[in-house]
């Protein structure tokens, strides 16, 4: 397939009149149209206004889907304890499919093709099933919480860890590559110091694997695992092992200076939520900072009851915004910046090598984005639209490792009325 139009290869790349050329699984061209027509005459052709990567979801909580809307105007302890996990303890197994394949319809026609995906602590299976056969990309695990944590939802340490290298065995690199393992402990409030070493010594036992959890997103957070540890939270992750390029943080918004040392020594990852921060009044995290010592960035939505949307292009807008008043500085966090950490930074998170921009040889993740909306006359800058003007219904084309998934507003692979459908009947009876 010859995909055509105005290529933004990266966030340095961008070719007016270009195309991307599909084999297979793999992106074997980028280059000038009319010589790669030439070169590939046989290729089915597609025109689009712009062609891109397709955009990663660094955090996401997909099996929160069904709770969107039901906790607004609250702080994070509260939200978490009061609505959002009663919201998890009471899915069942058919209440989490419909979760899973709720926010990962959301993710394909929005123009997310990789997830790095918290579940919650039961029928994580159903949501491995639900990304495998919606052809999504993801970093995925169960949640694990022993401590401080619903009835409904805590379980034993040593029946969490069981469970959860069960679903490793079962899971990791399955469906062709496209989903792999993350281990998720929910954060340092609802994880025993057993869990959390106990979490280290599984993502070393398994080529791969990575650790996925959240971290000084909210002060009264900090506070709690600083009176239970004696230590700041990074710090304390750092002592149980949870550190490290194999590691990706959500939030780390409030963190001190030696705690970003730490992160930029270990070479943690961490993932913005800029939306999610701000609607739970949690702050504004250093992401210049973060940036400056050469700490990965990636950029993630959170969950839809903290958010609202999984749309990654709102998430863009509001993660440059929201710096540059926080600093004052409107040259911070350039659109480029912003496209990278949605792209190649998440990718890297994520553990996925050659997924991220449109290169010879690199796997065939790609959106067609049309450009025929009110927000896009005029068009000065093709990165700036994406960045500060593009929405996720702008996304007309959604491919991954080469299959398209989306196209021209329907989903190839997944029934979406029924979906939203058995979404809507579940929620009522939430």
């Amino acid at each position: 397939m010859l995909l055509a139009g105005t290529v933004v290869a990266d966030a340095t790349t961008i070719i007016e009149d270009g195309a991307v050329v599909v084999d297979g699984d793999h992106v074997v061209a980028v280059g000038d149209r009319a010589s790669l027509e030439e070169t590939y005459p046989d290729h089915d052709r597609r025109e689009f206004d712009i062609v891109a990567p397709g955009l990663v979801g660094g955090h996401v909580h997909s099996v929160q889907s069904l709770g969107r809307g039901i906790a607004d105007d609250t702080s994070l302890l509260d939200w978490l304890f009061d609505h959002v996990l009663p919201m998890e303890a009471s899915l069942d197994a058919d209440g989490m499919r419909t979760a899973a394949e709720l926010g990962y319809l959301e993710c394909i026609e929005s123009g997310t093709t990789t997830v790095v995906d918290h579940l919650s602590v039961r029928h994580a299976a159903e949501a491995f099933e639900a990304a495998g056969e919606m052809g999504i990309r993801g970093r995925i695990g169960k949640v694990l919480m022993d401590t401080n944590s619903p009835e409904d939802l805590q379980e034993d340490t040593d029946a969490a860890l069981a469970e959860s290298e069960r679903l490793i065995q079962q899971y990791h690199d399955s469906f062709g590559g496209r989903i792999q393992y993350a281990l998720t402990p929910r954060f340092a409030i609802t994880c025993t110091e057993a869990c959390l070493r106990g979490v280290r010594e599984l993502a070393d036992a398994y080529d791969g694997v990575r650790i996925h959890t959240h971290a000084s997103e909210n002060r009264d957070e900090i506070a709690t695992v600083e009176a239970e540890t004696g230590m700041r939270n990074i710090h304390w992750l750092d002592e149980v092992g949870l550190t490290g390029d194999d590691v990706v943080l959500a939030h780390c918004v409030h963190t001190e200076a030696s705690e970003r040392e730490v992160l930029a020594e270990t070479g943690t990852h961490v993932t913005y939520c800029p939306s999610s921060n701000m609607k739970l009044a949690s702050g504004i995290a250093p992401i210049t900072d973060y940036l400056e010592r050469g700490i990965n960035v990636a950029l993630g939505n959170d969950g839809p009851p903290c958010n609202n949307t999984l749309d990654p292009f709102t998430e863009m807008r509001q993660a440059s915004l929201l710096q540059k008043v926080g600093s004052l500085d409107p040259t911070t966090t350039p659109a480029a910046t912003i496209f990278e950490m949605a792209t190649r930074n998440g990718a890297k998170a994520a553990g996925f090598g050659r997924v991220g921009c449109l290169r010879e040889g690199w796997t065939a993740d790609i959106v067609g984005i049309t450009t025929d909306v009110t927000r896009a006359t005029p068009l000065h800058d093709v990165l700036s639209h994406l960045v500060f003007s593009a929405h996720g219904d702008d996304v007309v084309f959604t491919m991954v490792d080469g299959e398209v998934l989306y196209d021209g507003g329907e989903h190839v692979r997944a029934d979406a009325d029924d979906i939203r459908r058995r979404a809507r009947e579940y929620a009522a009876t939430i």
